[in-house]
């Protein structure tokens, strides 16, 4: 897939809700404050400047979807992940990714 493509979300779409029914987890990578003001139920909160140094609590054989306020510290989040070895997914926003697991 091409940068642009990557960039603007194009390309093979995501179904959030089976990776979770098939045990992916949810790591939510806003500061505490953010979190604590509302969450996707069952999340892991690790803020994105932390995510480095916690590698090694995320477990690696299951898929991991990230999410945030908007999206873009969910994309770093699954940049560094993705690097790592993990299967990673950035989810964007915690709002919409909750909605897409609620349908």
């Amino acid at each position: 897939m091409g940068f642009l493509a990557q960039l603007f979300g194009f390309g093979p779409k995501v179904d959030y809700k089976e990776l979770v029914e098939k045990g992916a987890i949810i790591i939510d990578v806003r500061t505490p404050g953010e979190f604590s003001s509302g969450h996707i139920r069952n999340c892991t909160n690790i803020p994105l400047q932390s995510i480095q140094g916690k590698l090694s609590k995320i477990k690696k054989d299951k898929p991991v979807i990230l999410c945030c306020a908007s999206g873009d510290r969910s994309g770093a989040a699954s940049r560094i992940l993705k690097s790592k070895g993990f299967e990673a997914y950035n989810g964007g926003s915690w709002s919409s990714l909750n909605s897409k697991l609620n349908r």
